[in-house]
């Protein structure tokens, strides 16, 4: 039988998740609100995340939901949304840098404008998000910051080089982070899934097999375990997940 204070380690609990309009985003939303934490959730495009809210109003749990629409990759906006968070919740204990582009395109086919878009969404938003936070969790004496990666940190292949690289980042910088927050009780993680069935797989991989591609639910779940206790000696951890098919 799980321990009972494991069992509510989510209850009480302010969770900042980006990038949850949709996708794995949405589905680690649903689950920390179904959990009791109190869910802020973010994303560029209002009427996703919309979606998302009235979703998790549907689901249950005893957390309430903030929903903000903005762009991650903008300081300011960022701010702002830790801002509110602060003033609705208190604070901040968990984020989930989850916001991320993934463009297939060879060196050749990739202007300088859509590489600075990837790179923009998936490093200097995890920086923005995390510095945002950081000092707050310093203050409630910890907190826990869960990067989404890539196994394609690991294995790129041609047409994904540029976002496989940009996960590497996440994946160092994670490591790196674990070890600066350590005496303030602040533990960061990297989930590292292979192929997810989201609109953002879809797009870049419309004939990708769908028997062989994970549930964000799934990502949802590892998430989950990875903020609770149980994982609380394990900081700096990559957790990788991908399909056994």
């Amino acid at each position: 039988m799980p321990h009972a204070a494991l069992e509510k380690h989510l209850h009480g609990k302010t969770a900042l998740v980006t990038g949850a309009g949709r996708g794995i985003g949405r589905a680690i939303a649903r689950r920390f609100a179904v959990g009791g934490a109190n869910v802020v959730i973010t994303s560029r495009t209002a009427d996703q995340l919309n979606e998302t809210k009235r979703l998790i109003e549907q689901g249950g749990g005893g957390g309430r939901v903030l929903a903000v629409t903005a762009d991650v990759s903008v300081r300011d906006e960022v701010d702002g949304v830790v801002g509110e968070a602060v003033e609705l919740f208190g604070g901040v204990d968990i984020l989930v840098n989850n916001a991320g582009v993934a463009p297939v395109a060879t060196i050749e086919d990739m202007e300088p404008e859509m590489f600075d878009h990837l790179l923009s969404t998936n490093i200097r938003a995890v920086y923005l998000c995390t510095r945002a936070v950081w000092a707050i969790m310093v203050e409630r004496d910890g907190g826990v910051v869960v990067n989404i990666a890539s196994l394609a940190a690991f294995d790129p292949f041609p047409g994904l080089g540029a976002y496989g690289a940009a996960k590497a980042f996440v994946v160092a910088y994670t490591k790196s982070l674990a070890k600066e927050g350590a005496e303030s009780g602040i533990r960061v993680y990297a989930i590292a899934p292979g192929a997810v069935e989201t609109p953002m797989l879809r797009g870049a991989f419309p004939e990708f097999p769908r028997e062989k591609a994970l549930h964000p639910d799934e990502i949802a779940a590892l998430v989950e375990t990875v903020v609770s206790p149980v994982f609380r000696h394990s900081s700096g951890q990559v957790v990788k997940i991908m399909h056994n098919g």
